[in-house]
């Protein structure tokens, strides 16, 4: 049995959760910072302007990465889970697969996104500069989203097969490539706010090339065909059911910054946008930690699950969800006291309201909940138990969080938009307990 395969299924659960997540955690916060230091780049170099159109075109973005996110887990859910049953047909077929959808979701969506860039900006509220910059921005990004979506997949799924330090070096790579270059092509080269996006978009082809270097190169644990093109029905099937709740959870974030941008538009100012920009992006790199807890809970899950070995898979979740908690703590201890000091990296010389600073802490108050709500979401489709992540992913976004943000900010003004989204989050994590609850005792008389 291979080692890392042995620990997964065999070692203390503890002693797995720290080998797979400690580089997983440092990766995915490497991997989040793509999108801060964009912030921190453009808000300094270019103007407070380019950082709210930045800021208002991203959302667009990652389109891109819902698809390398969909194929990724997708797939990556499925790999744990055979190479627990050790189903080596499939193995060998898998990434025939995954080169087929990326093909068909890069092709697909850059050209329309392309074509269409000043229509979707605006669409998202984007008007005069911001209008401007912002179709720039997006249309420099989404040239490269084939390179986006493949190399999201292939380091994801190579987190699938447990190796995180294998992918935490590959993304370090990846994000030293974008450090070097974006004050380069933002400012030395006088490119503006298309360079921060072509700084990103080379740094993603490396670390596709990486990907590549690795699965051609016959270094992962199981055997797989690696330069085939080819659909196989059956794991497309599973790769879309199994990646769904995160493709989702992408897709409606995209939705959910439509009407938040479109609101500030309508409601608000430029110096809201560029406020709400900022407040997300922190907020989004406080999350990263999460994301790498995710990706290190899925082989777990996903692998035990394959193995039968369900009371297992269940007590990681658990142990993950609490260690992502004790991760998140002192930052949000941080910024919930020193809320100017954390705004002013992005936003400088700019003195903040009270009510500003009161609306960052309540946006900022679900972090405690998140390790819950994300580890749900991996955990899920590692059972093949997708439908409650799908489910709850539509609820918060259709139900809930459309239909407040469509009326709520029109009435009680743009401060609403950060204490209904906290409001939703709360509510979504009460679900996500009852829905996990439901599926451990599922697992326990099926075990």
């Amino acid at each position: 049995m291979d080692k890392q395969k042995q620990l997964i299924l065999e070692g203390k659960l503890p002693t797995v959760m720290w080998h797979l997540a400690w580089p997983a955690v440092v990766a995915m916060v490497m991997y989040g910072l793509n999108n801060f230091l964009d912030g921190i780049f453009v808000g300094h170099l270019i103007s407070n302007t380019a950082l709210a159109a930045v800021g208002i075109a991203y959302p667009l973005a990652q389109f891109a990465q819902g698809f390398g996110t969909l194929i990724g887990t997708g797939i990556g859910s499925a790999i744990s889970i055979w190479i627990g049953g050790q189903d080596t047909s499939k193995l060998e077929k898998a990434m025939g697969t995954v080169n087929y959808l990326t093909l068909l979701f890069s092709i697909g969506l850059t050209l329309p996104c392309y074509i269409f860039a000043e229509e979707l900006v605006y669409m998202m509220g984007g008007r005069g500069e911001i209008l401007t910059l912002g179709v720039e921005y997006f249309q420099a990004t989404i040239l490269g989203s084939f390179f986006w979506i493949h190399g999201l997949a292939l380091n994801m799924i190579i987190r699938a097969e447990g190796r995180m330090k294998t992918a935490a070096w590959m993304i370090a790579i990846g994000l030293l490539v974008d450090l070097a270059l974006k004050p380069i092509f933002i400012d030395t080269l006088g490119w503006g706010v298309a360079g921060a996006a072509w700084a990103t978009n080379i740094s993603m082809m490396v670390y596709t090339l990486l990907g590549v270097w690795y699965y051609a190169g016959g270094k992962a644990s199981f055997y797989t065909k690696f330069w085939s093109i080819k659909r196989n029905t059956a794991i497309v099937k599973e790769t879309l059911s199994l990646g769904m709740p995160g493709f989702i959870m992408m897709v409606m974030i995209v939705i959910q910054n439509i009407v938040v941008f479109n609101a500030l538009a309508k409601y608000g100012t430029d110096a809201d946008i560029t406020f709400f920009t900022a407040v997300n992006r922190f907020y989004i790199l406080l999350n990263t930690p999460l994301w790498g807890l995710m990706r290190a809970l899925q082989p777990v899950a996903g692998m035990n699950y394959g193995a039968k070995n369900y009371d297992r898979s269940s007590k990681a979740y658990r142990l993950f969800s609490f260690a992502g908690l004790a991760i998140l703590l002192p930052f949000w201890l941080f910024v919930m006291l020193y809320p100017s000091g954390v705004l002013a990296v992005m936003i400088p010389h700019t003195e903040f309201l009270s009510d500003q600073l009161f609306d960052f802490r309540i946006y900022m108050s679900v972090l405690l909940v998140l390790p819950f709500v994300f580890m749900a979401m991996v955990w899920f489709p590692a059972i093949e138990d997708a439908k409650p992540a799908t489910f709850i992913s539509l609820l918060r976004q259709v139900v809930f969080y459309i239909p407040i943000m469509l009326f709520v900010p029109g009435v009680l003004g743009v401060s609403s938009i950060y204490w209904a989204s906290a409001a939703i989050d709360w509510i979504v994590f009460g679900l996500i307990l009852y829905a996990v609850r439901r599926s451990v005792k599922r697992l326990t008389v099926n075990g």
